[in-house]
Protein backbone atom coordinates (compact mmCIF):
# COMPACT_ATOMS: atom_id res chain seq x y z
CA UNK A 1 0.00 0.00 0.00
CA UNK A 2 1.42 3.36 -1.04
CA UNK A 3 2.03 5.88 1.78
CA UNK A 4 -0.17 8.92 1.90
CA UNK A 5 1.24 12.02 0.15
CA UNK A 6 0.97 14.13 3.30
CA UNK A 7 3.01 11.69 5.36
CA UNK A 8 6.31 13.12 4.12
CA UNK A 9 5.44 16.74 4.80
CA UNK A 10 6.40 16.81 8.52
CA UNK A 11 9.77 15.16 7.71
CA UNK A 12 10.49 17.68 4.96
CA UNK A 13 9.66 20.54 7.29
CA UNK A 14 12.03 19.18 9.94
CA UNK A 15 14.76 18.65 7.36
CA UNK A 16 14.57 22.28 6.20
CA UNK A 17 13.71 23.75 9.61
CA UNK A 18 16.99 25.72 9.61
CA UNK A 19 15.76 27.85 6.70
CA UNK A 20 14.27 31.24 7.66
CA UNK A 21 10.49 31.39 7.29
CA UNK A 22 10.36 35.00 6.08
CA UNK A 23 10.22 35.06 2.26
CA UNK A 24 12.14 38.35 2.19
CA UNK A 25 15.10 36.78 3.98
CA UNK A 26 14.94 33.78 1.66
CA UNK A 27 14.89 36.11 -1.33
CA UNK A 28 17.82 38.09 0.09
CA UNK A 29 19.84 34.92 0.69
CA UNK A 30 19.18 33.78 -2.87
CA UNK A 31 20.33 37.13 -4.28
CA UNK A 32 23.38 37.06 -2.04
CA UNK A 33 24.37 33.61 -3.28
CA UNK A 34 23.83 34.70 -6.89
CA UNK A 35 25.91 37.82 -6.26
CA UNK A 36 28.76 35.79 -4.78
CA UNK A 37 28.57 33.48 -7.80
CA UNK A 38 28.75 36.50 -10.10
CA UNK A 39 31.76 37.90 -8.21
CA UNK A 40 33.52 34.54 -8.36
CA UNK A 41 32.92 34.32 -12.12
CA UNK A 42 34.04 37.93 -12.60
CA UNK A 43 37.30 37.41 -10.72
CA UNK A 44 38.01 34.13 -12.49
CA UNK A 45 37.38 35.57 -15.96
CA UNK A 46 38.74 39.11 -15.78
CA UNK A 47 41.43 39.06 -13.09
CA UNK A 48 42.29 35.49 -12.30
CA UNK A 49 42.48 34.13 -8.82
CA UNK A 50 46.27 34.14 -8.79
CA UNK A 51 46.47 37.76 -9.86
CA UNK A 52 43.65 38.68 -7.49
CA UNK A 53 45.58 37.39 -4.50
CA UNK A 54 48.61 39.44 -5.63
CA UNK A 55 46.70 42.73 -5.86
CA UNK A 56 47.92 45.59 -3.65
CA UNK A 57 45.89 46.02 -0.53
CA UNK A 58 44.41 49.36 -1.64
CA UNK A 59 43.17 47.90 -4.94
CA UNK A 60 41.73 44.85 -3.20
CA UNK A 61 39.99 47.14 -0.71
CA UNK A 62 38.49 49.17 -3.55
CA UNK A 63 37.29 45.97 -5.23
CA UNK A 64 35.74 44.58 -2.05
CA UNK A 65 34.10 47.93 -1.29
CA UNK A 66 32.42 47.98 -4.68
CA UNK A 67 31.59 44.27 -4.53
CA UNK A 68 29.86 44.44 -1.16
CA UNK A 69 28.10 47.80 -1.70
CA UNK A 70 25.27 46.04 -3.48
CA UNK A 71 24.86 43.54 -0.62
CA UNK A 72 24.92 46.30 1.98
CA UNK A 73 22.18 48.21 0.14
CA UNK A 74 20.17 45.01 -0.43
CA UNK A 75 20.15 43.99 3.25
CA UNK A 76 19.53 47.56 4.36
CA UNK A 77 16.35 47.68 2.25
CA UNK A 78 15.30 44.20 3.38
CA UNK A 79 15.92 45.17 7.01
CA UNK A 80 13.69 48.22 6.64
CA UNK A 81 10.86 46.12 5.17
CA UNK A 82 11.24 43.48 7.88
CA UNK A 83 11.27 46.16 10.56
CA UNK A 84 8.08 47.69 9.16
CA UNK A 85 6.47 44.27 9.12
CA UNK A 86 7.48 43.61 12.73
CA UNK A 87 6.19 47.03 13.78
CA UNK A 88 2.89 46.36 11.99
CA UNK A 89 2.57 43.01 13.77
CA UNK A 90 3.38 44.64 17.11
CA UNK A 91 0.80 47.36 16.49
CA UNK A 92 -1.79 44.73 15.59
CA UNK A 93 -0.93 42.77 18.73
CA UNK A 94 -1.24 45.94 20.80
CA UNK A 95 -4.59 46.65 19.17
CA UNK A 96 -5.82 43.15 20.00
CA UNK A 97 -4.54 43.49 23.56
CA UNK A 98 -6.25 46.86 23.94
CA UNK A 99 -9.48 45.41 22.55
CA UNK A 100 -9.22 42.45 24.92
CA UNK A 101 -8.52 44.78 27.85
CA UNK A 102 -11.47 46.95 26.87
CA UNK A 103 -13.75 43.92 26.76
CA UNK A 104 -12.44 42.78 30.14
CA UNK A 105 -13.03 46.25 31.55
CA UNK A 106 -16.58 46.24 30.18
CA UNK A 107 -17.21 42.78 31.62
CA UNK A 108 -15.87 43.85 35.02
CA UNK A 109 -18.00 47.02 34.92
CA UNK A 110 -21.09 45.00 33.97
CA UNK A 111 -20.42 42.53 36.79
CA UNK A 112 -19.91 45.36 39.25
CA UNK A 113 -23.09 47.08 38.08
CA UNK A 114 -25.03 43.84 38.41
CA UNK A 115 -23.69 43.34 41.93
CA UNK A 116 -24.67 46.90 42.89
CA UNK A 117 -28.16 46.40 41.47
CA UNK A 118 -28.63 43.18 43.41
CA UNK A 119 -27.49 44.95 46.57
CA UNK A 120 -29.84 47.83 45.81
CA UNK A 121 -32.90 45.58 45.45
CA UNK A 122 -32.13 43.95 48.79
CA UNK A 123 -31.81 47.36 50.46
CA UNK A 124 -34.87 48.67 48.59
CA UNK A 125 -37.07 45.90 49.98
CA UNK A 126 -36.02 46.71 53.54
CA UNK A 127 -36.41 50.44 52.93
CA UNK A 128 -39.91 49.99 51.47
CA UNK A 129 -40.88 48.17 54.64
CA UNK A 130 -39.39 50.97 56.75
CA UNK A 131 -41.17 53.66 54.75
CA UNK A 132 -44.41 51.71 55.02
CA UNK A 133 -44.08 51.57 58.79
CA UNK A 134 -43.40 55.34 58.93
CA UNK A 135 -46.47 56.12 56.81
CA UNK A 136 -48.49 53.80 59.06
CA UNK A 137 -47.45 55.76 62.15
CA UNK A 138 -48.12 59.03 60.33
CA UNK A 139 -51.55 57.79 59.26
CA UNK A 140 -52.43 56.79 62.83
CA UNK A 141 -51.31 60.21 64.05
CA UNK A 142 -53.52 62.04 61.56
CA UNK A 143 -56.48 59.67 61.19
CA UNK A 144 -56.46 57.78 64.51
CA UNK A 145 -57.68 58.65 68.00
CA UNK A 146 -55.27 61.57 68.31
CA UNK A 147 -56.22 62.91 64.89
CA UNK A 148 -59.46 63.05 62.95
CA UNK A 149 -60.63 59.69 64.35
CA UNK A 150 -61.74 58.67 60.85
CA UNK A 151 -60.45 55.13 61.39
CA UNK A 152 -61.24 52.85 64.32
CA UNK A 153 -58.90 50.47 66.09
CA UNK A 154 -60.38 47.58 64.10
CA UNK A 155 -59.72 49.45 60.86
CA UNK A 156 -56.08 49.96 61.81
CA UNK A 157 -55.76 46.32 62.82
CA UNK A 158 -56.86 45.24 59.35
CA UNK A 159 -54.49 47.74 57.71
CA UNK A 160 -51.54 46.51 59.75
CA UNK A 161 -52.37 42.93 58.84
CA UNK A 162 -52.33 43.96 55.19
CA UNK A 163 -48.97 45.64 55.80
CA UNK A 164 -47.61 42.50 57.50
CA UNK A 165 -48.61 40.39 54.49
CA UNK A 166 -46.20 42.39 52.30
CA UNK A 167 -48.29 45.36 51.15
CA UNK A 168 -45.86 48.01 52.39
CA UNK A 169 -47.51 50.87 50.49
CA UNK A 170 -51.03 50.49 51.87
CA UNK A 171 -50.81 53.61 54.03
CA UNK A 172 -49.19 55.63 51.24
CA UNK A 173 -52.12 54.78 48.96
CA UNK A 174 -54.56 55.88 51.67
CA UNK A 175 -52.78 59.24 51.91
CA UNK A 176 -52.95 59.63 48.13
CA UNK A 177 -56.67 58.83 48.31
CA UNK A 178 -57.11 61.51 50.95
CA UNK A 179 -55.22 63.95 48.73
CA UNK A 180 -57.92 63.52 46.09
CA UNK A 181 -60.66 64.33 48.62
CA UNK A 182 -61.92 67.91 48.65
CA UNK A 183 -61.19 69.85 51.79
CA UNK A 184 -58.29 67.66 52.94
CA UNK A 185 -55.41 69.70 54.32
CA UNK A 186 -52.36 67.61 53.47
CA UNK A 187 -50.01 70.14 55.02
CA UNK A 188 -51.72 69.57 58.37
CA UNK A 189 -51.62 65.80 57.87
CA UNK A 190 -47.88 65.87 57.22
CA UNK A 191 -46.64 68.76 59.33
CA UNK A 192 -49.53 69.73 61.68
CA UNK A 193 -47.92 68.38 64.84
CA UNK A 194 -44.40 67.71 66.02
CA UNK A 195 -44.84 63.95 65.78
CA UNK A 196 -46.24 64.18 62.26
CA UNK A 197 -43.39 66.45 61.21
CA UNK A 198 -40.89 63.92 62.61
CA UNK A 199 -42.52 61.02 60.77
CA UNK A 200 -42.62 63.01 57.52
CA UNK A 201 -38.96 64.03 57.87
CA UNK A 202 -37.97 60.41 58.45
CA UNK A 203 -39.91 59.37 55.36
CA UNK A 204 -38.28 62.06 53.21
CA UNK A 205 -34.79 61.14 54.40
CA UNK A 206 -35.33 57.41 53.83
CA UNK A 207 -36.77 57.85 50.34
CA UNK A 208 -34.07 60.35 49.33
CA UNK A 209 -31.30 57.90 50.28
CA UNK A 210 -33.06 55.18 48.30
CA UNK A 211 -33.18 57.47 45.25
CA UNK A 212 -29.46 58.18 45.63
CA UNK A 213 -28.67 54.46 45.69
CA UNK A 214 -30.86 53.90 42.63
CA UNK A 215 -28.97 56.53 40.63
CA UNK A 216 -25.63 54.90 41.47
CA UNK A 217 -26.65 51.55 39.96
CA UNK A 218 -29.04 52.68 37.21
CA UNK A 219 -27.59 53.74 33.86
CA UNK A 220 -30.85 54.56 32.06
CA UNK A 221 -33.14 55.63 34.98
CA UNK A 222 -35.42 52.58 34.74
CA UNK A 223 -35.08 51.84 38.46
CA UNK A 224 -35.46 55.51 39.36
CA UNK A 225 -38.64 55.84 37.30
CA UNK A 226 -40.11 52.77 38.96
CA UNK A 227 -39.42 54.29 42.37
CA UNK A 228 -40.90 57.69 41.59
CA UNK A 229 -44.17 56.21 40.32
CA UNK A 230 -44.81 53.93 43.28
CA UNK A 231 -47.22 55.00 46.03
CA UNK A 232 -44.20 55.85 48.21
CA UNK A 233 -42.69 57.91 45.38
CA UNK A 234 -45.87 59.87 44.69
CA UNK A 235 -46.40 60.50 48.40
CA UNK A 236 -42.79 61.65 48.70
CA UNK A 237 -43.38 64.25 45.98
CA UNK A 238 -46.42 65.65 47.82
CA UNK A 239 -44.47 65.85 51.07
CA UNK A 240 -41.64 67.70 49.37
CA UNK A 241 -44.03 70.12 47.67
CA UNK A 242 -45.87 70.95 50.91
CA UNK A 243 -42.89 71.29 53.24
CA UNK A 244 -43.41 74.54 55.17
CA UNK A 245 -39.77 75.62 55.51
CA UNK A 246 -37.69 73.81 52.88
CA UNK A 247 -37.60 74.06 49.11
CA UNK A 248 -36.68 70.73 47.52
CA UNK A 249 -35.41 70.14 44.02
CA UNK A 250 -37.89 68.29 41.84
CA UNK A 251 -37.16 64.61 41.32
CA UNK A 252 -37.29 64.32 37.55
CA UNK A 253 -38.36 61.08 35.89
CA UNK A 254 -37.67 60.21 32.25
CA UNK A 255 -39.33 62.57 29.81
CA UNK A 256 -41.46 60.10 27.83
CA UNK A 257 -42.09 62.47 24.90
CA UNK A 258 -38.37 63.22 24.48
CA UNK A 259 -37.51 59.54 24.79
CA UNK A 260 -40.04 58.51 22.12
CA UNK A 261 -38.85 61.33 19.87
CA UNK A 262 -35.29 60.03 20.14
CA UNK A 263 -36.50 56.58 19.13
CA UNK A 264 -38.19 58.01 16.06
CA UNK A 265 -35.02 59.86 15.07
CA UNK A 266 -32.90 56.74 15.45
CA UNK A 267 -35.37 54.76 13.31
CA UNK A 268 -35.15 57.38 10.55
CA UNK A 269 -31.34 57.37 10.55
CA UNK A 270 -31.34 53.58 10.19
Amino acid sequence: MDPKPDAAKPESREAFGWLPQDWRIQWGLALTLLWFGFLAAYVARNVGWGNFMDLPIEQMGTFLEGAFAFLAFLWLVLGLFIQQSVLAENNEELRRNNLHSERQTQAIAATELNARQETFFKIAESTRRQLGAITGLLFISSQGPSGSQAYTAEDFSGLWQQFASGDYEVFSRLFLTLAATDGTDLTDLFYGTEIRRTHTSNFLAGFDRLVRLARECDTDDIILDSLLYTAHGLLNNRMRELHPSMKFATLQATNSDAYLASLMLSDKTE
